[in-house]
């Protein structure tokens, strides 16, 4: 018999406590089994209803959400979805929020609070169902001096990796991810040495928050990191993440590759969406392409992957044990778009490695 998902709610709102727990018990697989005002409140209600998934709000009053979620990463990891703010602090903190653990988050509308959540039901449902099989991991219980409580450790400054050499600027690395994303992409770009091969993203967010997630990535990773602009020269040491809300995918103008951002049509319910990028290296890019499937709920990117395969590409897949939800990889494997299956921090060495040999050698495929 399948049992439903177990749903306490977390917000300073009364208005959106009401409003999100009418929306989850509408549903026939879930029910939320508590409310709480506040995180303190919160932390006893937790310990006794045991919920599959919580909601909270990012920031909230006697104790922010982030404090919270970093402690409760700790001592009780929980499948966590964020409620965050469209405010440019907004979107930091739900930046950090990634970091420590949460699952995934929905935005919050600034005005016209019930109709605006009421239309992203069915984004919140659909985010509660991931976060109930998403794989959790328990935060480090000391942290680093100087970080804050919970705090993912990270260096400070960028770790100095040793450069390529002369890599052809035709290579182009391609990545596509969904929930679970941020960190996974944070993982590879912070291996990849200053003369890397120019490197093109495609991570589902929606609009507002592409630009705190590149910013912060600029900040720990000796390549350059940015949110791509349309009509852009896509150079070396250089990674583009395609702005949230919009479509990415690269074309060729004479030498040089370039961005295209416009505002196409969801392609496999989402915008950006990785199929529409990885479509694109299929044809422009070809056997100069590297692909990489990270973790993410669904499909996207899958079968573009195998067309980038079929092209000449030679493409990374992450392993099931490392990903917080193992669907889009799953599904790359599934089209036979993958040539190697990696735990997450292995596939920038791997990469690296096959970018340092000769680049006549010949790819030997799974």
């Amino acid at each position: 018999m399948s049992r439903k998902i177990r749903v306490v709610v977390v917000d300073d709102s009364a208005l959106v406590r009401s409003l999100l727990a009418e929306i989850i018990n509408r549903q026939s697989d879930m029910q939320c089994v508590g409310t709480a005002n506040d995180p303190l409140v919160a932390r006893e209600m937790i310990r006794e209803l045991d919920p599959n998934v919580i909601t909270l709000d990012v920031e909230m009053p006697r104790m922010d959400g982030i404090d919270f979620l970093g402690r409760l990463m700790r001592l009780r990891p929980t499948p966590v979805v964020m409620i965050s703010t469209l405010t440019e602090r907004g979107a930091e903190v739900t930046m950090r929020a990634l970091e420590l653990g949460a699952v995934d988050f929905v935005a919050k509308p600034r005005v016209g609070l019930a109709n605006g959540l009421n239309e992203l039901a069915s984004q919140i449902v659909e985010k509660i169902r991931v976060a109930a099989v998403a794989r959790v991991r328990r935060a480090p219980s000391r942290e680093s001096p100087g970080t804050a409580p919970g705090a993912v450790q990270a260096p400070a400054v960028p770790t100095s990796h040793a450069l390529l050499g002369s890599v052809s600027t035709e290579k182009l690395i391609c990545i596509g991810a969904s929930t679970g994303g941020t960190e996974a992409i944070k993982e590879v770009l912070m291996q990849m040495p200053a003369d890397s091969p120019a490197i093109v993203i495609t991570q589902h967010m929606p609009p507002g928050f592409t630009t705190s997630f590149a910013a912060r990535l600029n900040g720990l990773c000796q390549i350059t990191v940015k949110e791509a602009v349309n009509g852009e020269r896509i150079i070396p040491g250089h990674a583009y993440i395609a702005p949230g809300g919009t479509q990415f995918h690269v074309t060729r103008s004479g030498a040089n590759y370039v961005a295209v951002v416009d505002d196409g049509p969801a392609v496999n319910r989402h915008k950006p969406s990785v199929e529409v990028l990885f479509k694109s290296a299929a044809a422009v890019v070809g056997r100069n392409a590297f692909g990489i499937m990270l973790t993410g709920m669904g499909n996207d990117g899958a079968a573009a992957m195998r067309e980038m395969k079929d092209a000449g590409s030679y493409n990374y897949v992450q392993d099931e044990a490392t990903c917080v939800v193992f669907g889009m990889p799953r599904e790359a494997i599934a089209h036979g778009a993958a040539d190697e299956v990696l735990p997450l921090g292995q596939i920038a060495p791997a990469l690296i490695a096959r970018l340092r040999g000769s680049p006549d050698r010949v790819h030997h495929r799974i």
